[in-house]
Order: C-alpha cells, then structure tokens, then sequence
C-alpha cells in the first residue's frame, strides 16, 4: 500500500467515530453484506459515514491490508476496526453493538 492510500485510510478512519468500507454507498449498497452493515446502523439510528472501495481500487486493496481482514465491508469505530458484516450481525444481536456505538458517539 502507497503511503498516500495509508494517510488517505488513517483521516477516514480518524475524522468519523462510525466509518464503513463497502461496497456502494449508504443509499445504494451492492453487495447483501454490504446492505446489512448499512441496515444495522440505520436501525440504530446514528451517524456513520461509509467510502464506496468499488470506486477506488487503491481504497479497496488497501484497507484490506490496512486492518489484515481480507473481505469487504469493513466497520471502524471509534478508530478501531470492528469486523465486518456477520461481526456486526452477532454484536448486534447479543446487544454489543448499541454499547459500543453510544460510547464512541458519546466520546
């Protein structure tokens, strides 16, 4: 990974408490895994911003070797990386993932 791509991935990953790598966008996910992270954050109800990797080929390469998880999409927050989709999926459903979301929200 170029240290551009690293820098770009670090700010993301620093300036949004809830940040998403996917594949689409937040109104538009093309991929079910995708859709799912997109589903449980709307539920929540809170702030998150998501970054298309099918629009940056460098983005989508590089944070897989940013965070060493090799699939897409992938969920920081609070700068640390959550997991992705079935990760989110369990935290949701044993009621983690409302904790998590309100502390780093609160922060």
């Amino acid at each position: 990974m170029s240290p551009e791509t690293k820098a770009k991935l670090d700010n993301l990953i620093e300036q949004n408490k809830i940040m998403v790598f996917m594949k689409g966008t937040k109104l538009m996910p093309q991929c079910g895994f995708s859709n799912n992270v997109v589903q449980i954050l709307n539920m929540l109800g809170v702030p998150y911003e998501t970054v298309d990797v099918l629009a940056d080929s460098e983005i989508r390469q590089g944070i897989k070797e940013y965070s060493s998880w090799p699939t897409i999409p992938q969920v920081y927050i609070n700068g640390e990386f959550l997991g992705g989709s079935d990760i989110l999926i369990k935290m949701y459903q044993e009621g983690n993932l409302q904790e998590t979301v309100e502390v780093a929200i609160a922060s």
